[in-house]
């Protein structure tokens, strides 16, 4: 066996065009504090961001794509910050702002959305139009930042840094109609009515059976007696039905004690005697 037979055969090293490609996502996720929907147009994902604002995918409900710009609470607080975002929207051209929130909403945050994209089929027209959504998005986020404006005279002291950049959430939104019946699912939409359905059947059955336990219960207390302004007392007459073979039965009299005076009435009364009204100081 020579000595080139006896090397082991070395694998050469994948060229850079023989690796597979990286797949970048379109957009990112959503974060919880990320707005369902601004406007008509519902957030599909995060396209970037900085300390002006935010720059989402979206979706109107007729299928038309966009790109939205939306400002940080911080930014959204500051009066010229705003100034500056209603200005770059402004020298947008008419037919590339499709939607935007009124100015005058001191309490929400500004945002636009910047398109037309149309419907991605592969084309490089789709493409070219995304691109340049989200080309006008970041020229707007960064006039509100002042990143790109240059540099006048030499720099001194401390480097500029806007007050409100540490404060990124996204700023203040109103949703309105409320999104949470037009973003279910066929299937989601039938999993609420049948638990709809099914509370209000357990309330039909917890009724029925309520009123087939209480339905001959006996009342707790009597009925309140209302007295007269006489001060008389009152008295119920129940007839009784004598036993066979015996004669004519009496009713059955039943006086209020508490009703009836201390004075002029005796304390037992006879059989079939009903009490009348008395003045008290009529003794004798």
């Amino acid at each position: 066996m020579t000595a080139t037979e006896s090397q082991t055969e070395v694998q050469p090293a994948d060229t850079p065009e023989e690796r597979p490609a990286l797949e970048i996502p379109d957009a990112l996720p959503l974060q919880p504090e990320d707005p369902p929907r601004v406007g008509e147009f519902w957030l599909r994902g995060r396209l970037g961001a900085n300390a002006a604002g935010y720059l989402y995918s979206v979706r109107d409900d007729n299928g038309r794509d966009a790109v939205v710009a939306m400002m940080t609470e911080g930014s959204a607080d500051d009066a010229a910050a705003r100034d500056r975002f209603v200005r770059a929207v402004d020298e947008l051209p008419e037919d590339a702002v499709l939607a935007h929130n009124d100015s005058d909403d001191e309490d929400l945050a500004l945002w636009v959305a910047v398109g037309p994209i149309r419907e991605d089929d592969g084309s490089s027209a789709a493409s070219d139009e995304r691109l340049l959504a989200e080309r006008r998005g970041e020229d707007i986020l960064s006039a509100v930042l002042m990143d790109r404006v240059p540099q006048i005279g030499k720099p001194r002291g401390p480097e500029f840094r806007h007050y409100w950049e540490s404060r990124r959430r996204p700023g203040l939104f109103r949703i309105w109609p409320l999104p949470w019946p037009n973003v279910l699912r066929p299937a989601s939409r039938w999993a609420l009515a049948f638990a709809l359905l099914t509370m209000a059947l357990i309330m039909a059955l917890a009724v029925f059976l309520a009123w087939l336990l209480f339905r001959h219960a006996q009342p707790l207390e009597p009925e309140p007696v209302i007295p007269t302004p006489n001060n008389t007392a009152t008295v119920t007459v129940t007839p009784t039905t004598p036993p066979p073979g015996t004669g004519t039965g009496s009713p059955s009299v039943s006086v209020s004690p508490s009703l009836v005076p201390t004075t002029g009435i005796p304390t037992t009364l006879p059989s079939g005697s009903i009490p009348t009204a008395t003045d008290p100081a009529d003794k004798y």
